[in-house]
């Protein structure tokens, strides 16, 4: 079925996309450190704590999808996707450009829970 196909590309993607942000998260990224700074996290020890933690929890919902694309996980990364694409303009040095480059990165969970049906029940939201 055509559909099957399109959904395991967007599973693949939106792995993809988590697993490298992921990875980047736990090495500490430190040119993601101008954007905790904006808000006044200043001391690099907590920056690089809370990289791990959203490190860990990146590459465990890439996982998750990969092999169970949870609808309430997809809409989770789609808004940590919006998230984390939309504060790069505002904090700046980052033009605005760089929201819509990223716009994928919300883009591809989105269109898989889509994909995959939007829930119609709480209990949906967990298929």
């Amino acid at each position: 079925m055509e559909n099957k196909k399109l959904e395991w590309v967007l599973r693949i993607a939106v792995f993809g996309e988590f697993l490298g942000h992921g990875v980047f998260a736990l090495q500490g990224k430190t040119g993601w450190f101008k954007y905790f700074e904006a808000v006044g996290i200043t001391n690099t020890e907590t920056m690089v704590s809370i990289l791990q933690v959203v490190g860990i929890m990146d590459i465990a919902l890439a996982i998750l999808v990969l092999v169970f694309p949870m609808r309430l996980a997809l809409l989770w990364m789609t808004f940590w996707g919006v998230w984390t694409a939309m504060i790069r303009w505002p904090v700046g040095p980052d033009p605005v450009w760089d929201f819509f480059e990223r716009w994928a990165n919300w883009g591809a969970p989105l269109a898989l829970l889509l994909a995959r049906g939007w829930p119609r029940s709480i209990r949906e939201w967990l298929k």
